[in-house]
């Protein structure tokens, strides 16, 4: 811990609990980071009210610039939790870090999304560490500093309250260069950080809803009032222009450049059989989940490298041999 922390923690705590707290961060391998360590989210420097320190377990990173949050309703549909962690999923496997705040829900879905991906989350509390929140959360909080990180500005023995979350939403969005709505009412914590992201300059996404349903709401008006519209991460990913700061895929999609079948496709391609191969069956076979499996036959198929049978059956499509 830098001599620059310790005087910002000696600014709100009294010698002895500073002690006590300085013995609890190195007995649990907790960090504090301030503003002027490398390793403070540079993002969060230049936010209105930054916080003057970060307590974290896990690593941030220099690549954790393409940062974009997830956040949503704690009581979610199954379409929303769906939702959240296919996004998570897809921009972690993109090499997005995903950030949200390991609430019950839509952020609890993005952060699962993401470690299954084997990519990059960061969960933002509203307590210490000594009080994780929601309550059993604790082996969800160990998987996330595993692979990414869990950041409070909160002393260890602060309690989660109705101050602590939404004041903690400025840190979700300010590390981010966007913020995904996937379900919210429009009276919400969710609605709290997009209002904090437009004050810092982020975009801001909504994945639409029924209209009738009530976790809809807000993010059905949110698009009304012009926030983009997302069905997949490439929708974010456009906006954002993360794409280009990313690493060369190609070696992850051989022989993408010439067409052929790469990544996903090429594990798609390899579980049909000559006379059609059933949709259940190729999911199964090549490991893509049912409802990433639709997007990339749609995709083969824009290609002219599959063709769809009858009954759900698929096989790959038979090259036309010229005669002359």
């Amino acid at each position: 811990m830098t001599r620059a922390c310790l005087d910002m923690m000696a600014g709100s705590l009294d010698p002895a609990a500073l002690a006590r707290e300085v013995e609890y961060l190195e007995s649990t391998g907790t960090r504090a980071v301030c503003p002027s360590d490398p390793d403070y989210p540079e993002f969060l420097k230049n936010i209105y009210d930054p916080p003057r320190v970060l307590y974290l377990r896990g690593e941030l990173r220099p690549e954790d610039t393409d940062a974009v949050a997830i956040v949503g309703a704690r009581n979610c549909t199954l379409y929303g939790a769906r939702m959240a962690e296919k996004l998570g999923f897809d921009l972690a496997e993109r090499g997005v870090t995903v950030v949200s705040g390991m609430a019950r829900g839509i952020d609890t879905a993005a952060h699962r999304g993401a470690l299954k991906a084997g990519g990059r989350t960061i969960a933002v509390m509203g307590s210490g560490f000594r009080h994780i929140y929601p309550a059993g959360s604790e082996g969800l909080a160990g998987q996330i500093a595993s692979s990414g990180a869990v950041i409070t500005e909160y002393t260890s023995g602060t309690w989660p309250s109705k101050i602590t979350f939404p004041k903690r939403n400025r840190i979700v969005s300010g590390m981010s260069k966007g913020v995904v709505v996937v379900e919210a009412a429009r009276k919400s914590g969710a609605m709290i950080t997009v209002r904090l992201a437009l004050d810092q300059g982020r975009e801001v996404f909504a994945v639409p809803g029924r209209a009738d349903a009530r976790y809809s709401g807000g993010t059905n008006r949110l698009i009304q009032e012009g926030a983009k519209l997302v069905m997949n991460a490439d929708d974010i990913l456009e906006d954002l222009d993360i794409r280009k700061r990313l690493p060369d895929r190609r070696d992850l999609f051989p022989g993408e450049e010439t067409g052929g079948p790469g990544g996903e496709e090429s594990a798609v391609a390899a579980a049909m059989g000559a006379r059609g191969t059933h949709l259940d069956t190729i999911s199964e076979t090549s490991g893509v989940a049912p409802e990433r499996l639709a997007e990339v036959l749609l995709r083969m198929r824009m290609k002219g490298l599959v063709e769809q049978l009858p009954g759900g059956n698929y096989r790959i499509k038979r090259k036309e041999v010229n005669a002359n």
